[in-house]
């Protein structure tokens, strides 16, 4: 396609009228309606041990929502705590109470300037959080199988400063990456500056699968017990987009130490959780093997989106240089990469088409690409229909970029 094509072809779609917007990783609404009897009569209000579920107390969640959250992240019950519906708010709970109050084995973080250490592409939400309560951030480049390793590990050695680095250890957003075990291994094992060095593990996509393959992944709490650094990880889970996007659970698994630490913050904050919606969701999704079950049916309407992603970006964007995108095993989201300069013309150009992608940059600490190159693309919210439509847009716009 010549450059002059590629101009009228996108002049073309523009015609269409299209709206919609591919800005976040929203369930669609037949993902959601998966999850609809959640929404019929609970029955009894009790729970398994006869706690009246309407009151308040249990502040770390139902011993049974605790005991299905750790047979999913393969963890004690003990070592769990389910509280609220966002993980994202455990995060930054978690980092807000590390900052006023310390972690086990060290003071304030508020004391010193804090740096954390970013994977790139990431999540822009993570990167917000340290934004927000002045935490300085370095980008660490990620592949395939995780961080640069040897990067993370010579800055974690010589700065105590660095007390913490994000992780989304499996289909990453938005790259999809997988940690290898020995990145995992190598995490938890090396020399830290900082006593009170912490992984914020963001579990968020365990069994978000979009392929057949199923993948099996080292465990963080284990390995970083066994090398002699039980606190170090910190865990986060939800059922964001397992059941319903808005009114989930959301769980934080960890050492005894930092559960305990965070059994005694948080009960300042709150004298017990939503313990109703906490039952309503242990009697619908009753164990791993029925998620498991509930998540092959959300991969079965997810798979078709991103295989007509894929479609029109191999018909279209597969004969210029420079370009190349991902095709994650599972997750929520594709990363396509242009030619460097390129990515936020891109983004402007599909906006003008009627397609709205999260900002270019977003993956990137402070929201700046340093190489304007990295475009999130998330398929799931649109029908098929748009999203092929979406896509054929996204790639008619990025070639009118690149011919100027």
């Amino acid at each position: 396609m010549t450059q002059s094509q590629a101009m009228i072809e996108y002049e073309a779609f523009k015609q269409l009228g299209l709206k919609l917007d591919m800005s976040r990783g929203k369930p669609a609404p037949e993902q959601l309606d998966l999850s609809n009897p959640l929404l019929g009569e609970l029955g009894s209000h009790l729970a398994a041990d006869g706690a009246d579920t309407r009151n308040y107390g249990i502040p770390s969640g139902l011993p049974e929502a605790r005991a299905l959250f750790g047979s999913l992240l393969d963890v004690p019950p003990a070592q769990v705590v389910v509280d609220g519906s966002a993980s994202l708010a455990l995060m930054h709970d978690t980092l807000a109470f590390a900052m006023l109050y310390g972690v086990p084995g060290g003071k304030p973080w508020s004391l010193q300037p804090v740096t954390f250490l970013c994977p790139v592409p990431g999540y822009d939400r993570h990167f917000s959080i340290c934004e927000s309560l002045g935490i300085r951030m370095v980008n660490v480049p990620l592949s395939a199988s995780g961080p640069d390793m040897d990067m993370v590990e010579e800055l974690v050695a010589s700065d105590p400063g660095i007390k913490g680095m994000w992780c989304v250890p499996k289909f990453s957003n938005p790259t999809g990456a997988v940690y290898s075990d020995e990145v995992v291994r190598r995490l938890a094992s090396m020399k830290a500056a900082a006593p009170d060095f912490r992984l914020m593990w963001d579990d968020a996509y365990r069994f978000h699968y979009l392929g057949e393959r199923r993948i099996a992944m080292a465990n963080v709490i284990d390995a970083c017990a066994q090398a002699g650094n039980p606190d170090r990880a910190v865990v986060f889970a939800s059922t964001s987009k397992v059941t319903f996007a808005g009114a989930g659970l959301a769980a934080l698994a960890s050492s005894p130490a930092n559960i305990a630490w965070w059994q005694g913050r948080s009960a300042v904050r709150s004298i017990g959780p939503d313990k109703v919606n906490q039952l309503r969701h242990v009697r619908f999704l009753k164990d791993r093997a029925h998620v498991e079950a509930l998540m092959e049916r959300h991969r079965l309407l997810l798979k078709p989106k991103f295989d007509a992603v894929l479609a029109q970006f191999d018909a279209l964007l597969g004969d210029i240089p420079g370009v190349r995108w991902t095709r994650p095993e599972g997750g929520y989201f594709i990363d396509l990469v242009t030619p460097d300069g390129c990515a936020k013309r891109t983004v402007a150009l599909a906006k003008e088409a009627g397609i709205t992608l999260t900002p270019a940059g977003a993956a990137f600490p402070y929201g700046r690409d340093p190489d304007d190159r990295n475009i999130r693309i998330a398929p799931s919210f649109p029908s098929l229909p748009e999203i092929t439509q979406a896509a054929r847009g996204i790639a008619l716009a990025l070639r009118a970029a690149v011919s100027g």
